[in-house]
């Protein structure tokens, strides 16, 4: 509903928000961090992230949709005062999760489920708002605190926010309606299993979500936040950085005709073959050629490279995963630590080409966990000592 009315040789509208669902919609959200962490108030990393969520709508009933989530994060980071982060964005975590939200914004979460990590953000009230329109709504933040302090189960911060109908503002040159979100922590939780954990939670977050009204979603956000956690083993850890999300909408991918297409690219580049996975599209080429042990690669490996980046323009909308695997041999650590290396020396050399900027590049090694021969014979080792090229579907 809208409401207008004419002041001073202009319009001024009112507009009821609320979320839009169709069975069936799919859409991406692409979030980026840059963020400083600070150790008893000593600056000691920089990080930068890419969280890659898809989204699926599987049912709308009684004006709530039931969501089907996949969230992978992933992440480059260096010691304070190093001159550059590296290069390649590692993969750390995949979350696979469902929820239920209704019309206005609110969430129903299974307790057991990591993500969405800031929920309830944004809600509406039931009512039109003009410019200027103000309202708060109780939201949540949870965390996976596992690897970190050995707290196992999703740890949950809850807060209030409040909101600002700021009218229309620009993102990216176009105009979308836009509210400020502001929120602050101040949170003395009761003790929590694990090696340590957070005696008093301190944070701010201050964000303008840009709306599309006809969409009813939500197409971008920008935010700075800080959160200071004091820990039961005497330490502060702090948290500061900048986040920036959009919607990436691509079109529906048929998966089993690109691999048809890309099969017949491939037919030139020794041991490269193509298979469709619930992924995406693996181009994989195995025996790859490395200096031995290491992760620098054979010159005659970039030919075959550059072919691979002329496939990978063919279809630019899609954000690529570099996975290395390795035969087995050596350690498990030491495997797992090649794998990483050689994926990461590949995806390097396709992000120089300039198929893809770095963000949109993740790597992931695998060691030998994921082999397709016996590794008791010379050929089956050549060929688990492979890396794989998925062009995502998500």
């Amino acid at each position: 509903m809208a409401l207008l009315l004419f002041f001073s040789g202009s319009y001024v509208q009112a507009l009821e928000f609320s979320y839009k669902f169709n069975t069936g919609d799919k859409y991406r959200v692409i979030s980026t961090v840059d963020e400083d962490i600070f150790v008893n108030r000593k600056l000691r990393f920089k990080a930068e992230i890419v969280n890659r969520i898809a989204f699926e709508v599987t049912e709308v009933s009684n004006n709530k949709a039931r969501l089907k989530a996949v969230s992978q994060t992933a992440e480059k980071s260096a010691e304070a005062g190093a001159n550059a982060l590296p290069g390649t964005f590692q993969w750390e975590k995949d979350y696979h999760y469902e929820l239920d939200q209704d019309r206005l914004g609110f969430m129903t979460v299974d307790d057991k489920y990591y993500m969405p990590m800031v929920r309830n953000v944004p809600v509406f009230p039931a009512r039109d708002l003009w410019p200027g329109d103000v309202w708060t709504a109780p939201g949540l933040e949870v965390h996976d605190f596992r690897d970190s302090y050995g707290i196992e189960e999703p740890y949950r911060i809850p807060f209030t926010a409040n909101y600002t109908y700021l009218g229309e503002k620009e993102w990216k040159g176009k105009l979308f309606h836009s509210f400020s979100v502001t929120y602050r922590i101040f949170f003395e939780p009761k003790p929590a299993g694990g090696k340590h954990y957070p005696r008093r939670i301190l944070g701010a977050s201050d964000q303008i979500v840009y709306w599309d009204t006809d969409q009813g979603q939500a197409v971008a956000y920008e935010e700075h936040f800080r959160l200071i956690f004091d820990l039961s083993n005497g330490q502060t850890w702090e948290y500061r950085g900048r986040a920036e999300a959009e919607i990436i909408e691509s079109p529906p991918m048929n998966k089993e005709e690109i691999a048809k297409e890309i099969a017949k690219d491939v037919e030139e580049i020794p041991d490269a073959s193509v298979r469709v996975s619930d992924e995406g599209i693996v181009i994989s080429l195995e025996n790859i050629q490395f200096a031995p042990d290491s992760a620098i690669l054979m010159p005659g490996e970039m030919s075959k490279l550059d072919k691979i980046a002329e496939i990978l323009m063919k279809y630019p909308e899609r954000d690529i995963l570099v996975g290395g695997h390795t035969a087995l041999a050596g350690t498990a650590a030491g495997r797992l630590q090649l794998s990483q290396e050689r994926a990461a020396a590949v995806a390097d050399y396709l992000i120089g080409t300039g198929v893809r900027k770095n963000e949109r590049v993740v790597i992931r090694g695998y060691g030998a966990e994921q082999p397709v021969a016996d590794n008791t014979s010379p050929e089956g080792m050549q060929k688990n000592r492979r890396v794989e090229i998925i062009i995502l579907e998500n």
